[in-house]
């Protein structure tokens, strides 16, 4: 099962980005989905997650600025950023887990994309 993220970039402080992740090789859509970030000199951190239902779940600090969705016929997660700040500053990992092809259970992660803000 590999991951693909895309998205992130520079922007300046009160900007948005929309973060995208593709899963293949899922035998089904994945059961949960989410994004993750690291910055520099801090552990990774849950941004959020949403289930195969569409059921999300965020900290507190990306409740009312950061949306997380799903297409489950295209097997991708989405998030959508508004409001960024200096803070909001990491690398992006999106995670997956669910069945692979050979009905084996995986938990697996993408390769990070970063995200910038900076004015």
């Amino acid at each position: 099962v590999q991951l693909q993220a895309s998205g992130g970039g520079l922007v300046q402080p009160g900007g948005s980005l929309r973060l995208s992740c593709a899963v293949s090789g899922s035998l089904f859509s994945p059961n949960f989905m989410g994004w993750y970030r690291q910055a520099p000199g801090k552990q990774r951190e849950l941004v959020a997650t949403i289930t195969s239902g569409g059921v999300t779940n965020y900290p507190d600090s990306a409740k009312g600025r950061f949306t997380i969705s799903r297409d489950n016929a295209k097997n991708t997660v989405y998030l959508q950023m508004n409001s960024l700040n200096v803070e909001d500053t990491a690398v992006y990992y999106c995670n997956a887990n669910g069945l692979d092809k050979s009905r084996t259970y995986y938990n697996a992660w993408g390769q990070g994309t970063l995200v910038t803000v900076s004015s």
